[in-house]
């Protein structure tokens, strides 16, 4: 079989698995006053259509902050304009102001999942074999292999197709700016990783590698010379970038520090919900929230934060080469996921995307790694009702790496795959998963 009918069948099976679980529930789903995450994605909708820009992130008698207020960058308020233009154009009602609150149709369900797949097909999957094919080693049916257990991820999956949200946007333009690193287009690279921090804030999570690894390269190649040519022109590509993102933002300061203002809303805490991370965890015996401050709080995360990253960033500052820049991607995402303040549970898909990254390399760690973190967003998955998708993705995804993998691999260390396997099937038992839901 030739390398376009695997890919193809990859994609094929890919986009099915996405389409089958979004026939399950959502987030908030027939539940008022404030439903949740997919009235959250429609409501944007709503406002970028009916409000001007200036009272995007403006609390106004049409714009109700309190009610699933804009939080993200503008680049998601112009992907939610153009998804609103389209709905209006199939049922004005969905995106009527103040009287589509709520709106829940099976034909509106419809249309939202399939904003989520065009974005899947349009930036993310493209991604995905771009960089298993020209930045990862081996032959033509490993690659597709490695890049078919990415696709099948079950956390992103989950999370954009079942309790809805639009991951695969900001994390498919965070993987075009790795493709355009490895492949030595530096402008690309930083500007597709530009337009991934202007579409969700948390990409922050991966900015510290981007920005060592470009000045690493620049000063390695001369700051007298090509070096800051180079960092000269990527200057000016990533402001220029910004400044069209922020652009109908700009006529006055008080609306950038409004936006900002909403993008970091400190007065939300150190954390919420079961979040997998240090300071929920710990919380179980030092109720850290009572003790400190919020600003001290705020200062702690920061400095822990600050101080795990810094390693890597050493090192890839000194080496910058593409596996010391994966490398520093996880740890940087995973510092800020462990230690950072305003923590959810799903922002454990940013260190996931560099951790897929590694699939070719460390199969037997990257897969272990994305069980668990999609085992980290259980108590969001049940939640909303995605226990039985859960479990088949999850199993799926994981006899996938351990048989296509290994089968490709056959080295000590993916042959270990086979007891990981054994391992995740015991934790995934029919009894394990009652006991779970009882608790």
């Amino acid at each position: 079989m030739d390398n376009w009918s695997l890919v193809s069948m990859c994609v094929l099976l890919g986009l099915t698995t996405r389409w089958a679980v979004s026939f399950n529930s959502y987030s908030g789903a027939s539940k008022p006053p404030m439903f949740g995450d997919y009235e959250a994605q429609r409501h944007w909708q709503e406002v970028a259509y009916n409000l001007p820009v200036h009272e995007w992130y403006l609390n106004t008698t049409d714009n109700n902050l309190s009610y699933w207020g804009l939080d993200y960058p503008p680049l998601t308020a112009y992907h939610s304009l153009l998804c609103a233009y389209v709905a209006k154009l199939i049922n004005p009602a969905w995106v009527e102001l103040h009287t589509s609150r709520g709106y829940e149709s099976s034909s509106h369900k419809l249309f939202m999942r399939t904003t989520v797949l065009i974005a899947d097909i349009l930036l993310y999957i493209p991604a995905v074999f771009l960089y298993c094919f020209y930045l990862s080693n081996g032959s033509s049916k490993k690659k597709v292999a490695t890049a078919l257990c990415i696709l099948l991820y079950p956390g992103l999956i989950l999370i954009d197709y079942g309790h809805f949200q639009y991951n695969n946007v900001s994390l498919g333009l965070a993987l075009w700016g790795v493709v355009g690193l490895g492949s030595g287009w530096d402008l690309l690279g930083s500007l597709a990783f530009t337009l991934a921090l202007n579409y969700k804030q948390m990409e922050l999570y991966h900015s510290l590698p981007f920005f060592c690894y470009l000045l690493g390269k620049c000063i390695k190649q001369g700051l007298m010379g090509r070096g800051l040519f180079l960092l000269l022109k990527i200057s000016l590509s990533v402001l220029a970038t910004f400044a069209l993102c922020w652009l109908p933002f700009l006529s006055e300061p008080q609306q950038v520090l409004q936006v900002l203002h909403r993008l970091f809303p400190v007065a939300r805490g150190l954390f919420e919900d079961k979040v997998a991370n240090t300071w929920c965890s710990l919380n179980v015996l030092i109720k850290i929230k009572t003790l400190l401050s919020r600003d001290a709080q705020l200062l702690l995360s920061l400095a822990l934060t600050f101080l795990f990253v810094l390693p890597s960033s050493i090192k890839l500052l000194t080496k910058p080469t593409m596996w010391q820049f994966k490398l520093a991607l996880v740890n940087s995402s995973l510092a800020f996921f462990l230690f950072s303040f305003q923590v959810h549970e799903k922002s454990i898909l940013l260190p996931a995307l560099p951790v897929c990254l590694l699939m070719n390399e460390l199969p037997l760690m990257a897969t272990w790694f994305l069980l668990v973190s999609t085992f980290s967003m259980l108590p969001l998955l049940l939640k909303d009702g995605l226990l039985l998708p859960y479990a088949v993705t999850s199993l799926a995804f994981l006899f996938l790496c351990v048989y296509l993998l290994s089968a490709l691999h056959r080295s000590s260390q993916e042959l270990h795959l086979g007891s990981c396997y054994n391992l995740t099937r015991g934790c995934l038992s029919a009894r394990n998963f009652s006991l779970l839901v009882k608790c």
